[in-house]
């Protein structure tokens, strides 16, 4: 699509501050049905609800709040994983006690296991 395909029109221009949003006709059909799919806010739709023109400053708003959201959601991952290492690690000392445990009772029963009886014969 060439930009002589989007009337200027159409197009809301405004200088910074002037709160009127700068609809660029995007590059291709490809793009503006992407920037549609991932929020439909991002492009400007004509009468007929044909995609016409492309928010890229709510584009650039957008995923600078997501880089932003980065750090926050990396640490928390990091606590999560802190948080199931430490569980790990109880649950090792855990098996750890039941192994232990477990050895006690088998060598208390086999200490306590009666001595083999000699069978004596009647002959």
């Amino acid at each position: 699509m060439k930009s002589v395909d989007y009337p200027a029109s159409r197009w809301s221009y405004g200088g910074q501050g002037s709160g009127s949003t700068l609809l660029r006709p995007p590059q291709d059909s490809a793009q503006a049905d992407f920037y549609r799919r991932v929020n439909p806010d991002l492009v400007g739709r004509d009468e007929q609800g044909k995609v016409y023109g492309v928010r890229y400053d709510a584009v650039n708003a957008m995923l600078l709040n997501e880089f932003l959201k980065e750090p926050k959601a990396f640490l928390e991952e990091q606590r999560k994983v802190q948080e199931l290492e430490a569980k790990a690690a109880q649950q090792q000392k855990q098996i750890e006690a039941l192994t232990a445990g477990l050895q006690k009772v088998s060598a208390q029963l086999e200490a306590n296991k009666p001595a083999p009886r000699v069978a004596e014969s009647n002959q």
